[in-house]
């Protein structure tokens, strides 16, 4: 006599149940490998190329106006500046997100922040990026025009030339997310030769870049 097996209805829905279960299981791996291949790619070719970060000297600095105020302590200032901006990789190219300068004097911030609109740096460029730096009625510390008078009076002028932004490298077709980059220069102005320049400097000064 042959057994008759009889299947309930709760019996079928856990064997199908296994099944989904068994498929999402293989799904998941399966995903997850693509994943961690493609995330050990990238790695390794960002070891391989191994960005450097990028290289920044001032040019020229001059400032053209300093006013200062002393009831309440105010500076007002008009100061350009050209920096260099040079990527030293050779397969890498870096596209600069944010750009924003501000000059300091004793840790003392002078100008608001002027902002370079984004750009692409390729492969071993250079370029020459101008910026406009205008204080109205900056409040300072007290000790502030004291310290400059001073420091005029003797015909040399020492700021800081400061600038925050954002970054992304480019390799190939590949973009990385954006990286922080913080860049100081620091300039020793001496007396204008001319009457429309108080101080200026012309003496290419490397700048600390931090990525």
């Amino acid at each position: 006599m042959s057994q008759i097996h009889v299947k309930s209805p709760k019996h079928c829905a856990e064997k199908q149940a296994l099944k989904s279960h068994r498929f999402n299981r293989k799904l998941f791996f399966y995903f997850l490998t693509i994943l961690l291949t493609i995330l050990s790619f990238i790695v390794l070719v960002w070891l391989i190329l191994h960005p450097t970060k990028p290289q920044f000297s001032l040019q020229e600095a001059q400032i053209n106006q300093l006013n200062l105020t002393s009831t309440p302590p105010l500076v007002n200032s008009s100061i350009q500046l050209t920096l260099l901006s040079k990527n030293p990789n050779n397969r890498v190219g870096i596209y600069f997100d944010e750009f924003r300068l501000y000059a300091s004097y004793k840790e003392q911030k002078i100008t608001p922040d002027s902002s370079i609109s984004p750009f692409y740096q390729g492969h071993k460029e250079t370029n020459l990026l101008s910026a406009s730096l205008i204080g109205k009625q900056q409040p300072v510390a007290p000790s502030f025009v004291y310290e400059v008078q001073h420091d005029q009076s003797t015909g040399k002028l020492a700021l800081n030339f400061k600038v925050i932004g954002k970054l992304r490298w480019k390799v190939g077709s590949w973009v990385s997310g954006r990286y922080r980059l913080a860049i100081n220069c620091v300039a020793t102005l001496q007396s204008g030769h001319v009457s429309s320049q108080l101080f200026s400097s012309k003496q290419g000064t490397q700048c600390s870049t931090v990525v």
